[in-house]
This record gives structure tokens, sequence and C-alpha cells, in this order.
């Protein structure tokens, strides 16, 4: 099929509606920019949602992808591979961690996550220890457990009945945290900055506190990081900048740069509940994900590639800041490094994805949290060209709404 026939109105044809892309259909991308089916050029500060840390086609990862590409693709777990010891060797140096488990997406990192930490309970005999707390407009995945953990009844409706004794409690609310941890508790899981819910930080205190209630009362603190991981924040991993470390750690998105892999991270003592049998993936560790991953990770732990992602950060957030205050556009700027949202004053309220629109008509290529704050999370090593050339198309986008 000539490419001139793979047009947007074949997609109607052919997908499962869940999604409703604009006409856009890239086609290559190098660096931070993406051309599409017409040639036309476009600025990503969206980066597959925070998943492309360092842009596209970038010559290490292209080279580790090619030359696993030529040992060996796929076992399974039946058989370890030299990739996924790599990355897991690598995973444990750098973090809090001594296990990991590998999958294949965010959502099943999690899911694994909410099964240990369940089960985790259940081997130490603490039968009646079986809730789960976590937040109001938390997002979690997209799996049945994981949609339930999630904080927004949104994506549960009509898919019931979901998964019991999961209780939500209001983000960066100590007191009512401080109420509801209890003997039953298994476990509370949150994200450092709640992404899906408007970019959103957990306030240093707040998760202090999560910490100290958790060892008090003997649950298990869980940090979904799939979306802050692997440099976005600044650091490694988010926990690195809040002073607490969790017991355990989902991350993905960023991991492989745009393959798909995810990690569960956590302490010996807690691995030892998933024993042969009770846990699996059948992709999970694959060799020619891990192969990349492992070379992402390599790059981005690199501290002058940290350093750069809070230079380029305070730079975007300046940006935000002042295009607000020249249009009225933004009240404020919320979120870490380079996962930044800019939340939408009164008069400009729900415009998010019109800008997002506007946006790709301007040749740049966006994000939203909701339909009240602008999301961008950009390559981790953007040229600074890129970056003024995106915010100057972000600034051509809202002066022509502004002007409507």
């Amino acid at each position: 099929m000539a490419t001139s026939e793979l047009t947007r109105e074949l997609y109607d044809q052919v997908m499962v509606p869940n999604y409703n892309p604009p006409g856009v259909i890239p086609v290559r991308g190098e660096g931070s920019r993406v051309w599409d089916q017409q040639g036309r050029e476009y600025i990503d500060l969206a980066g597959g949602i925070a998943v492309t840390c360092l842009g596209h086609a970038h010559p290490r990862l292209v080279n580790a992808l090619t030359e696993q590409a030529n040992k060996i693709w796929h076992v399974a777990n039946v058989l370890a591979t030299e990739p996924a010891l790599k990355l897991a060797r690598r995973l444990t140096e750098l973090t809090f961690a001594e296990r990991v488990f590998f999958a294949n997406s965010g959502a099943e990192a999690n899911e694994a996550a909410l099964k240990l930490v369940r089960r985790h309970a259940f081997n130490r005999g603490e039968t009646e220890r079986t809730e789960i707390i976590a937040f109001e407009q938390a997002f979690h995945g997209r799996t049945l457990f994981t949609v339930t953990a999630g904080g927004q009844a949104k994506y549960r409706e009509g898919f019931g009945p979901v998964p019991g004794d999961v209780r939500h409690l209001p983000f960066n609310d100590i007191e009512a945290l401080e109420a509801a941890v209890s003997e039953r508790t298994c476990a509370v899981v949150l994200e450092p900055i709640q992404g899906e819910g408007g970019i959103v930080p957990a306030d240093p205190e707040f998760v202090a506190a999560a910490r100290r209630l958790c060892d008090e009362r003997g649950a298990l603190l869980v940090f979904d990081e799939v979306q802050t991981g692997v440099g976005r924040t600044g650091d490694l991993y988010a926990y690195m900048g809040l002073g607490v470390a969790p017991d355990v750690l989902t991350t993905a998105k960023a991991l492989g740069g745009g393959i798909p892999v995810s990690a569960m991270l956590t302490r010996a003592s807690i691995a030892e509940t998933f024993q042969p049998g009770t846990h699996g993936s059948t992709y999970g560790g694959n060799p020619l994900a891990c192969a990349v991953a492992a070379e992402v990770l390599d790059i981005v732990s690199d501290p002058a590639v940290l350093a750069g992602v809070r230079q380029r950060s305070e730079r975007l957030q300046a940006a935000l800041a002042e295009l607000g205050e020249r249009y009225g556009c933004f009240e404020m700027v919320r979120g870490r490094g380079l996962l930044l949202g800019g939340v939408l004053a009164e008069s400009w309220r729900g415009k998010a994805r019109d800008i997002l629109r506007a946006g790709l008509d301007e040749g740049l290529l966006s994000l939203v949290a909701g339909p009240d704050v602008v999301r961008l999370a950009p390559s981790l090593i953007i040229p600074e060209a890129d970056l003024e050339e995106g915010i100057t198309r972000l600034d051509r986008a809202i002066a022509r709404l502004a002007a409507a």
C-alpha cells in the first residue's frame, strides 16, 4: 500500500476509535524535530508523552538496537539474557533497589507493584492487610487494577465490578493520610508528580509523612515514576530530589527512549514475595528493549545531562510565565525539570486542547493534562535552538487564539 493511501481517513476505517488523533501523520524524526507525510517540520515539545527522552533516532540508541537485532531478539523468561542482566544490574547500582522485574509498559509495572504489595502482606500472614491507599486525580494505567488505583472515576466507568479495597484520598493532604493509614493498609501508592492529573507535584512534607506513616504502621510505600523517572525531573528518579526512598518503584516511558519497556524495582526482602509462578511477562526483559534501555540509562545518568535538564527547565518555565503575563493565558506554571504544566487562567479555562491544535498549525507538538493544563515534556537534551523555536511557535499559537 502506498504511503499516500495511509491517511487519517484510513484510521477511522481500521482502528478502534478509542483515540482521536489529528490529521498529522509523522514519518521521520531526528533529534527534537519531526516531519510528516507532506514533509512539514514540527518542533517536538511532547516527547511522545515523556517517552522520547533523548529525542528521535539518537545515534547511540540506533546503534544499540541494531547491534542487538543482529544477535538475539527473544527467548522469553525461560532463559536469562545478557541485555536484561546488564540493565537490571545498572538499575540496582543507580537506585535504592536490589531487585528488578521487567515488563513492557507502565501499566504492567504498576500492575506488578499492586500485586506485589498485596501478596507481600499475605505471605507474612497478614491476611486482613489488603487495603491500598491511592489518591484523587492519580493515574496509574489502564488495566482493571491500575485504573482502579487511579483516582479518576471517568476511566473506571462501565468497566465494573473493579477490584476492591482501594481507597482514594486528597493529594498532598497529610491530615487525611494520617487518619487513613492503618493496620489494614498494605501500601500507599503515589506519583511524585501527578501527570495526567494536571502536573501537580507532591509536597516534600507530604511524601515524608507518607514514608513515616508506612514505617510506623507496617505498610509499603510505592512510587509510580512511570512519567517522572529517567531524568525527567532533573534527578535520575524524582524520589532522589525528595529525600525519601520508596519500597517499590515503577519506571517505564523514558526508560526505553521510545522502545516499549518497563520495570518494577524493589528491595530483596520484598522481592522474595514473587517466587516462581506467582507473576510473569512473556515479553518482559526482551533483549532488544533492554539493550536500548541500558544505553538510555547510561546517557541520562550522566550528571551533565541531568544538569542540562535543570537548565532547560528554568528557560522553559520562564518562557511559560512570560507568555502567561503577555496573553493572560497561564495563571501558574507547575512541575519539575522537563515535566511542566502551564495552568490556564480563568478566562482561558477549557482551552488546553485548543492551544495544542493551534500549536500543530504552527508546527509544534505539545500535550495537555486535562482541559485546563498545557503540558510540555520535551527531550531532555533538546538543543537550545530547538527549544527557542518551540517557544516561538507556542507564542504564535497562543497569539492566534488570543486574537480570535
